[in-house]
């Protein structure tokens, strides 16, 4: 696996993220803020750890997987910059997931949070809605505040 099969596996998760986020809501042009891939095994998972290390730096330690900064990785929703190597977890069989940034978050809360996938998830100083659709091999999620917000690298 060379350092574009990466990039090729993030664009991808990013591309099938938005497909799920453009089913299920009208925000269309949220851009992506963050990317997750989830790896299957240890070995993909240390592959992708050393890959992410040849085009990026760490920027947060998490008990599932670093944090990475990646520059800017064109996709089709945006450039992506912050990107985690997700630890085998048999809760997460997916491919990834993609994190979008949208501009009135609590509208957005307040008309999805209710339908069918969608789910809160509370965390100290924010918070976050789960979109997941198990015809997609992909989740979407939408964090307040963003984590480049969080990470304080806006």
């Amino acid at each position: 696996m060379q350092a574009v099969d990466l990039e090729v596996l993030l664009r991808n998760v990013v591309q099938q993220a938005r497909e799920l986020k453009d089913k299920h809501t009208a925000e269309y042009n949220a851009p992506v803020n963050y990317a997750a891939i989830f790896t299957q095994s240890i070995d993909e998972y240390q592959t992708l750890l050393t890959l992410a290390k040849e085009l990026g730096s760490v920027v947060q330690e998490t008990r599932s997987g670093p944090v990475f900064d990646l520059g800017a990785i064109r996709t089709v929703a945006g450039r992506l910059r912050l990107v985690k190597v997700r630890q085998p977890d048999k809760t997460r069989p997916e491919l990834g997931d993609a994190d979008f940034t949208v501009s009135d978050y609590p509208r957005f809360k307040a008309a999805h949070l209710s339908k069918p996938g969608f789910k809160l998830i509370e965390r100290p100083g924010m918070e976050m809605i789960e979109l997941i659709d198990p015809l997609f091999k992909v989740r979407a999620y939408f964090s307040h505040p963003p984590l480049d917000k969080q990470l304080g690298l806006v």
